[in-house]
């Protein structure tokens, strides 16, 4: 699991500096097809029930495109893209991005009369999950997060904690923004040349002061203390098993990290990393049914 956490390999690279960078249907009756806010950009295709898909830094909606294939025939799919991320124009300001992005998802969802939808969010877009279920509860009707823990710094100890992250994300946000280390992604995003070729793509084409701000309010936010508030919602937490050898330590830290959430199902998608549903796209869509039933 430590190989298939971007943000965590993020964190081990920025210690040296050297991070190496659907069908559409028509648009729901009452809510534009597409709406621009502030840190979001929000796209509504299809009718029925409501799932929100959320991706994780520098991502594309794309990352879905596959599922939507698969779900979007008997769902409203409300594809949520961040601003600055993957070629999309940036926010005119990356203060308080994620809370920001959070509560703009919230007003977007109560404004179109959304109430309580099935919410999937990859990576980043999983903390943005748990963090608008706790916040704004009628905004969150069940929740998947895939491939996220509810605090990044678990990867390096008990001892771990927002504040001991930040020096290093923050070194790791400037020598970004500063051009002086590559906009690449780390390794073991996907087991796939496909894969790794689309995550390239997208976190090449992000601003970078947009990942960079990211990065260090993903790494330095903790939401464990937030989780027994998502006790009434059903959740499952889907992550990448890269391999035999790991499933024990994967399984173990992902029972660790939700144990607030005794009731959540917790399921690990072998063979695969990061992106697993670029990985197992078959095997994700299955999950993701599952959790949609």
């Amino acid at each position: 699991m430590l190989r298939t956490c971007a943000l965590a390999l993020s964190l081990c690279a920025a210690a040296t500096l050297n991070w190496s960078s659907p069908a559409h249907a028509a648009p729901a009756a009452k809510a534009p097809a597409e709406q621009r806010l502030g840190h979001l950009t929000i796209r509504s295709v299809g009718s029925g029930p409501a799932v929100v898909l959320i991706p994780g830094l520098g991502s594309s909606t794309a990352v879905y495109d596959d599922l939507a294939a698969k779900i979007g025939g008997k769902h409203r799919l409300i594809f949520v893209q961040v601003n600055g991320f993957a070629g999309t124009p940036a926010a005119p300001s990356t203060d308080n991005l994620i809370p920001g992005a959070v509560d703009e998802l919230a007003g977007w969802l109560k404004a179109n009369k959304v109430d309580r939808p099935a919410v999937v969010g990859h990576s980043m877009g999983g903390l943005m999950g748990i963090m608008l279920a706790s916040k704004h509860p009628a905004a969150v009707g069940k929740l998947m997060v895939v491939d996220a823990l509810p605090f990044y710094g678990m990867l390096f100890g008990p001892s771990t904690t927002p504040a001991s992250v930040r020096p290093v994300v923050e070194q790791m946000r400037d020598a970004m923004v500063s051009g002086t280390v590559p906009l690449n992604p780390p390794p073991h995003m996907s087991n796939t040349e496909a894969g790794r070729a689309k995550v390239a793509e997208w976190l090449k084409a992000s601003e970078r002061k947009t990942v960079g701000e990211a990065l260090v309010e993903d790494a330095t936010t903790d939401v464990r203390p937030d989780l027994p508030k998502l006790a009434n919602i059903p959740v499952t937490i889907v992550y990448a098993v890269s391999s035999a050898e790991r499933k024990a330590m994967t399984d173990g830290l992902y029972r660790e990290a939700y144990k607030a959430l005794p009731k959540a199902t917790l399921m690990g998608l072998p063979d695969s990393d990061h992106f697993v549903m670029l990985d197992q796209p078959a095997a994700f869509t299955a999950a993701v049914q599952t959790f949609l039933k």
